[in-house]
């Protein structure tokens, strides 16, 4: 199983936006996600500084595979045409980053 943390930040206008699709997550995507072996996926805001912190495992065995089928998938690039608007990456980020990955530090089970 392997640990990730994200950071990415969200418009002060899209805020409100952004909760509200979130409460409601399609379950395609959330089984197309699961499918891939995310588990455990979190999102956690920051207000008033409009932060978004994601954290999720992966339990499958390759992550790069993995990930480019979700990134593919029709039903995450409609998620993305509307999520994407609201978000704001943050300006020091890895190339090709939208959210900017974070290395583990610390961990207590």
């Amino acid at each position: 199983m392997q640990r990730m943390g994200m950071v990415l930040g969200v418009k002060a206008d899209k805020v409100e936006e952004y909760k509200r699709l979130h409460a409601a997550v399609w379950p395609e995507l959330l089984e197309l996600l699961s499918r891939h072996g995310i588990t455990n996926y979190s999102i956690f805001l920051k207000e008033p500084e409009n932060l978004l912190f994601g954290y999720w495992e992966y339990v499958g065995d390759d992550y790069e595979a993995d990930a480019r089928a979700i990134a593919e998938a029709q039903i995450n690039k409609d998620w993305w045409a509307i999520c994407m608007p609201c978000q704001q990456p943050l300006e020091h980020r890895a190339p090709g980053e939208w959210w900017a990955m974070m290395p583990s530090v610390f961990h207590l089970d």
